[in-house]
């Protein structure tokens, strides 16, 4: 890719992950694990610039958010110590998406399979930083327990899967219709 499609891939990721997080439990479901993971597959060579960039605009709208609402960025339940655990979180998406990248040869049978496995590893490992740090470090869980942190991972698996999936799938399409269309634009200007 050219850096001028990286900048436009990262530009749409970002309004997406914007418009979507501003309102996380809102009609439309935040798509930021989609949005990294996508990243992640787009912008695999980019990580240095793209992955910062995407984690600050997202501790962005986290402030935007929580000042908005008149309540104190640092006092806010979410900012706990287990609030940095979105880095790795987050790393997790991106790396599952980079490694379907290396993985991907093209529109095949087999490139399915490995996006299901991929977004299915990428979500549990994005869950399980992101839910284990807000279970074990923030104060809004009075009293930890293994047996506790296990039910909360599993009570919010699927639905996270289940939305970081969605927006996944629909990347997924937007990017079948786009090789087609480019593979068909190829055969064209070819055959002139």
């Amino acid at each position: 890719m050219t850096l001028r499609s990286r900048l436009a891939v990262f530009l749409a990721l970002a309004a997406v992950m914007a418009a979507t997080r501003l309102n996380h439990f809102g009609l439309v479901p935040d798509a930021s694990w989609a949005v990294f993971f996508v990243a992640g597959f787009y912008l695999r060579g980019s990580v240095r610039w793209a992955f910062p960039a995407l984690m600050a605009l997202a501790v962005a709208v986290d402030y935007l958010v929580i000042t908005g609402s008149g309540q104190s960025f640092w006092s806010h339940y979410c900012m706990s110590p287990g609030y940095w655990f979105l880095v790795p979180a987050h790393a997790s998406m991106w790396l599952g998406g980079s490694l379907l990248r290396r993985a991907y040869r093209g529109l095949e049978p087999r490139a399915l399979a490995l996006l299901a496995v991929s977004v299915f590893a990428s979500v549990a490992a994005c869950h399980f930083f992101a839910q284990g740090g807000f279970y074990w470090l923030a104060s809004a869980v009075a009293e930890p327990t293994v047996a506790g942190w296990a039910k909360n991972y599993a009570d919010w698996f699927l639905p996270y899967l289940r939305n970081a999936s969605g927006y996944v799938a629909m990347a997924a399409a937007l990017h079948v219709v786009a090789t087609w269309a480019l593979a068909r634009r190829a055969a064209v200007a070819t055959a002139r």
